[in-house]
């Protein structure tokens, strides 16, 4: 019988810029969260300066940093791996990931909503396929979500995760991460007032599940 005590992991987006730092350190403080994407900001390049102190700041906390895209700049701040976004040819852009990095470092890529796409990468070596909802319709993302832990050992993720309600229904499907975006040009609060939020709905599906 499987177990059913299962408990998805916070994974987190945060866009470089301005008070980025204070988003990111409001979110840390307010739960466990396993992985941290750094992405740039709307209309800016992603370089050191910018994703130094956010790299930092994970890693501190015992997150994974990852670097959106950019995986020389990965390595360069030695982050723990790169997430490769959707578009253009996925096993391409992950074997020249993986070849700038290594296998030491995580290898993760948005798949765009293909399930042939996603089942590539898992058998070439992606450390983790993600999802992401179309528009604001979270179900198929959701629903391959679900088909994803059904029958795949690689973990997923799912992204952008908007409320509490939803992380707790991909935690009861058995989703891997749950994928938060942190609130651009909001106040840190807000950043740690979604983290609790969907921390707490997880510990309470947890909870129910025992």
């Amino acid at each position: 019988m499987a177990d059913e005590r299962f408990e998805s992991k916070i994974y987190v987006a945060v866009d470089a810029g301005p008070a980025a730092a204070d988003r990111l350190a409001a979110a840390l403080a307010a739960a466990d969260i396993a992985s941290v994407l750094i992405r740039p900001a709307a209309g800016q390049a992603l370089d050191v300066a910018a994703a130094r102190p956010l790299v930092e700041l994970a890693q501190k906390a015992g997150a994974a940093a990852l670097i959106a895209d950019d995986a020389e700049l990965a390595r360069t701040l030695r982050a723990d791996g790169v997430h490769l976004s959707a578009g253009g040819d996925p096993a391409e852009a992950y074997e020249t990931a993986r070849g700038i990095l290594g296998g030491r470092y995580i290898v993760g890529a948005d798949t765009g909503g293909s399930r042939d796409d996603a089942m590539t990468l898992a058998e070439i070596g992606a450390d983790y396929v993600a999802f992401a909802p179309e528009a604001a319709d979270t179900s198929l993302r959701d629903e391959l979500c679900e088909w994803w832990a059904e029958i795949f050992e690689v973990p997923c993720v799912a992204l952008d995760v908007a409320t509490a309600d939803e992380a707790a229904s991909l935690q009861a499907v058995r989703c891997d991460f749950v994928g938060i975006t942190l609130p651009a040009s909001a106040p840190a609060a807000e950043s740690r007032d979604l983290v609790l939020a969907v921390r707490g709905a997880l510990a309470r599906g947890l909870a129910e599940a025992e």
